[in-house]
């Protein structure tokens, strides 16, 4: 049973890779393998793509069908999953599975020694398939170097890559038993390192021509396997053992490969690809135009309004526009001498500098120099965050091209909320309630089943506010459109069932309840935030629950917990609640370690199963937000045959923002998980709103790396 990956972001994410935008290169891009990952067809090279390239390729070698997701998180690391479409073996017996064909599922990984030199090529390490049947587990190191449009590379394997076995393996010298490999699986999702550098290793590489025409890449390979002894004796004819192929580059995101391998198989891929890191975002066309300052024309229909002392301005009026163009929703405007302070929580831009700039215009054009400086203050949930000021005088000379970039943000001043004295010049009415509607997608991938399962439906969201710090909020969802009516499999567990009865929450009924709670929020004191609940606090669980954070303003780390008890819901997700029980919660550190923004969180404590462990989950977020990661999670009965199929809890995730692929603003985001399956060992509450989150305005580095933004 696989866990549902995508929530209404698929569309969105294919637009991305598929070209809705443009894409800046800043080096050569390299084309990817047949299995996903830099590479030539049926083998890796060196080289390695764009930090922060995302790529999806499908490619089709009879009998095989690779679906492969590659990331770049990093220079020299690179990662990739796929599922494997075994077209001429079945899932499993016809009694559980009838005619759906075999899937295999694996995660691959390399990493780059050095760099190309004058002299020295490119070296790299790298296994596929580490994290799942072992079905094509292999090991490499491969070199790489170029010579004018031609990239030769040669690399030695272990495992599947290498089966064709032209040596004895090197590493005998150390012990015997790297002459021998362990044959048959490991265990679906289980890291296979019982086979890692062992048995009789093969050669492979090749050349990749780059043509004078940009379109075109020529390559030629030497492939180390041995497709006359295949896994699962899936054996195929093979003539010789060199591959040719060519790549056609339809656009900067779109690659189509053609080759001839084996001797005797056409094969094609698409690879739909995108740099998340120097994404282009589409021009925000649905957005409204800033406001012009007061000293610069204004359109005929739109004369400035007169600018006035502050005590006199109308500032109900001001704080709508302040919502209409700025995307703040106001609670107050105050005043500290000559400071204006706008009180209230960004609704629209991603990037709160441009929130911030659109607020000094609306400023300057209605009221007088008695006012030098404009300080936005933060808020989320009604947490006070931070405090952003601005000096409007530089402000005007940015905006006149008189100062650069670099001299206004050093009059640019970010603090901790503090209390201090401040006249009230308005406060906003609070707005009771709040709601909408939308369209859902949900799936499940590789399961015996089907390959996909999947449900498009429509939700209903409300929110009634009894205060800026308490809500009452929910979610009705109403079935549109699924084949659930192939989903028939429960897998076994040795646990309570605290997530393996997924099945059973998505059957049950057309119309659910997967959300409905009380939330609190309260600042406990100088960077400590404090969050209460309770409810139905997901599809799965209701119960009870809080969490502290301790985060101070301007560090890169900071430390919580959350505890809560919680009963397992019904099937049908309506208030019923079934006997199970439980109290869980993990204490976190988090820590921007400041080397390529990577962030690593270390959580310790309960699980749903009443198992006891640790998850590590280690990303990196890009300048513009878009963010890369992987975690994965040990407890107790972790390995063990209580856990079952997987042996521990993993996956890996991208985290894109709306922003990046909308033609307006938005704070939204979209996530693409990637669990290679779904057991009871090691999972936690998925809660709405958790206050790492809720103080993400609090990351200095996200502001700072987009400044410019305050321009527009």
């Amino acid at each position: 049973m696989r866990r549902r990956t995508w929530h209404g972001c698929c569309r969105t994410a294919l637009a991305l890779l598929a070209g809705g935008a443009s894409v800046v290169h800043a080096q050569e891009a390299f084309t990817q393998s047949d299995f996903g990952g830099v590479g030539l067809l049926q083998t890796p090279t060196a080289r390695m793509a764009e930090e922060g390239e995302f790529s999806f390729v499908l490619s089709r070698t009879t009998p095989y069908t690779n679906y492969n997701v590659s990331m770049q998180p990093l220079p020299w690391l690179e990662g990739s999953f796929r599922y494997t479409n075994v077209s001429n073996r079945l899932y499993g017996p016809r009694s559980l599975s009838g005619s759906q064909t075999y899937k295999d599922k694996s995660i691959d990984a390399k990493v780059r020694l050095w760099q190309e030199s004058r002299w020295l090529p490119a070296v790299a390490v790298g296994a596929r398939d580490v994290g799942g049947t072992g079905l094509f587990s292999s090991e490499y190191v491969v070199a790489s170097k170029r010579a004018g449009p031609f990239d030769f590379s040669l690399g030695l394997a272990w495992g599947y890559m290498g089966a064709r076995g032209d040596i004895a393996n090197p590493l005998d010298i150390l012990s015997d038993r790297f002459s021998t490999r362990p044959t048959g699986g490991t265990g679906t999702g289980k890291f296979s390192v019982n086979k890692f550098l062992r048995g009789r290793p093969g050669f492979f590489g090749g050349v990749e021509y780059r043509s004078p025409w940009e379109w075109l890449i020529l390559k030629a390979e030497l492939d180390g396997n041995d497709y006359k002894h295949q896994p699962q004796n899936n054996n195929q004819p093979e003539r010789w053992p060199v591959n040719l192929g060519a790549v056609f580059r339809l656009n900067r995101n779109v690659d189509l490969t053609v080759g001839y391998e084996r001797g005797n198989v056409v094969t094609a891929a698409i690879n739909l690809h995108s740099n998340l890191a120097t994404h282009v975002d589409p021009p925000k066309v649905f957005d409204p135009a800033p406001e012009p300052l007061a000293t610069d024309a204004s359109p005929p229909d739109v004369p400035p309004p007169p600018r006035a002392a502050p005590e006199q301005v109308d500032w109900h009026a001001v704080a709508e526009r302040l919502h209409e163009n700025a995307g703040i929703d106001v609670s107050r405007i105050g005043r500290r001498g000559s400071e204006l302070v706008i009180h209230g929580e960004q609704q629209r831009f991603f990037y709160t500098a441009e929130g911030v700039g659109r607020a000094t215009r609306i400023v300057d054009r209605r009221v007088d120099d008695s006012i030098g400086w404009l300080t936005v203050a933060s808020e989320r949930n009604g947490l006070p965050i931070v405090e952003t000021s601005v000096h409007r005088p530089r402000f005007v000379e940015l905006l006149d091209d008189r100062l650069s970039l670099a001299d206004f943000r050093r009059s640019v001043e970010q603090d901790p909320v503090t209390s201090r004295e401040e006249q009230v010049l308005y406060r906003a009415p609070l707005k009771r309630f709040t709601g909408g509607t939308s369209l859902g997608y949900q799936q499940n991938l590789g399961g015996p089943d089907a390959f996909v399962l999947y449900q498009v439906y429509g939700a209903a969201s409300g929110t009634f506010n009894f205060s800026r710090n308490l809500w009452l909020d929910g979610v009705l969802a109403v079935n549109l459109a699924n084949n659930y009516d192939k989903f028939k499999y429960d897998a076994p567990s040795n646990l309570p069932r605290v997530r393996t009865d997924l099945r059973q929450y998505l059957t049950r009924s057309d119309v659910t309840l997967p959300n409905v709670q009380l939330t609190g929020t309260r600042r406990l004191g100088q960077d400590l935030y404090g969050l209460a609940y309770a409810g139905m606090l997901e599809s799965m669980y209701g119960g009870v629950g809080g969490e502290v954070l301790y985060r101070p303003f301007g560090e890169r780390w900071a430390v919580g917990a959350d505890v809560n008890w919680v009963k397992q819901r019904g099937f049908r997700q309506d208030f019923f609640l079934r006997r199970y029980h439980v109290i869980t919660g993990q204490a976190t550190a988090y820590f921007n370690t400041g080397f390529h923004d990577v962030t690593v969180a270390v959580s310790v404590g309960r699980y749903l199963a009443g198992d006891w462990g640790s998850t590590v989950d280690v990303s990196r977020e890009f300048a513009n937000g878009a963010r890369m990661g992987a975690y994965a999670t040990i407890t107790n009965k972790s390995g063990s045959a209580g856990y079952g199929e997987g042996s521990f809890d993993k996956g890996i995730y991208v985290s894109i923002p709306f922003d990046m692929l909308l033609p307006h603003s938005s704070r939204s985001r979209a996530t693409l998980l990637w669990q290679p399956l779904i057991r009871d060992g090691g999972a936690r509450l998925n809660k709405r709103y958790t206050l790492y989150t809720l103080t993400n305005d609090l990351d200095g580095d996200l502001f700072d790396k987009n400044l410019e933004k305050i321009r527009e």
